[in-house]
């Protein structure tokens, strides 16, 4: 579905993604991992035309950028990172004037506005002004107008960034729910969790440079599931293992306090770069 080799974009000196190669299957539910900075939004912002690469092959859906961008628009939905509804319009108006963009008939548009109203759980809100709408309804508003056209693909930049942690699994659902109907989502996230619980397969970026590309469970398992953390005078300390009771085994020879917990992305990361993904 998505086809990525050499991409290469720089800001002057500045390589804000350096030779990037991915491939993204059909229906798969893939996210950009890394910190503020590492390219995450810079690939989303190629893949969507919202910046040209330096360098680099790009195939959507079998089409190229840039040379079929028409096309590639046709078939791709995009939520960025920052609010971007009309505020003076409805929730209804502002899918009617995105239904308008993108030439749909107008009992086709009104019919589809209706089912994604419904689907984002926001049909009772319709007619309201979306500057009384919360974080979390503006963000399900921007997911239904994205999917307005039909798209094959959904581009979510950190889709529920500032949002807390209830609304946030809201949309994880409805994410899943869009997985489950065959769309396919690529995500950019800095919530270890987030990536945990929706993705089949993580690509983490760090400087613009792909460090790590595999399942969550699987970059968990190259370093061992299950870690101890504890805390010395020179701040705290990790150690991996394969298997609990390995791990138990150490954590009673400590002088310290220690916490055995299983493995998450972070950790890899962290091991990876020396950086937290958060922040």
């Amino acid at each position: 579905m998505i086809y990525i080799e050499g991409l290469v974009k720089k800001f002057g000196e500045r390589v804000a993604v350096e030779n990037l190669n991915l491939t993204i299957e059909q229906g798969e539910t893939f996210g950009l991992l890394g910190p503020n900075g590492a390219g995450k939004t810079t690939t989303i912002r190629i893949l969507t035309m919202l910046t040209r690469p330096t360098a680099g092959n790009i195939v959507i859906n079998g089409w190229r950028l840039p040379q079929d961008e028409l096309a590639v628009k046709s078939v791709i939905g995009v939520v960025p990172q920052h609010f971007n509804l009309d505020i003076d319009l409805t929730a209804r108006e502002n899918l009617d004037l995105h239904g308008r963009l993108h030439h749909i008939p107008r009992r086709e548009r009104t019919e589809r506005i209706e089912e994604l109203l419904e689907y984002v759980e926001l049909k009772d809100r319709g007619n309201d002004m979306v500057n009384t709408f919360s974080g979390g309804m503006k963000r399900r508003l921007m997911i239904a107008r994205a999917l307005l056209h039909r798209p094959q693909v959904l581009f979510l930049d950190e889709p529920t960034v500032g949002l807390d942690p209830q609304v946030r699994r809201r949309l994880w659902d409805l994410i899943r729910k869009l997985n489950a109907a065959g769309l396919t989502v690529l995500l950019t996230t800095h919530y270890i969790e987030e990536a945990q619980s929706l993705c089949k397969r993580v690509a983490i970026m760090e400087k613009g440079r792909l460090i790590a590309l595999n399942s969550p469970a699987a970059l968990c398992e190259r370093l061992g599931n299950y870690v101890v953390e504890w805390t010395e005078s020179e701040g705290t300390q990790y150690r991996f293992f394969t298997g609990r009771t390995e791990a138990a085994a150490f954590a009673g020879t400590l002088a310290f306090n220690a916490t055995l917990r299983h493995t998450n992305l972070e950790d890899v990361f962290v091991e990876l770069t020396g950086r937290r993904v958060s922040g």
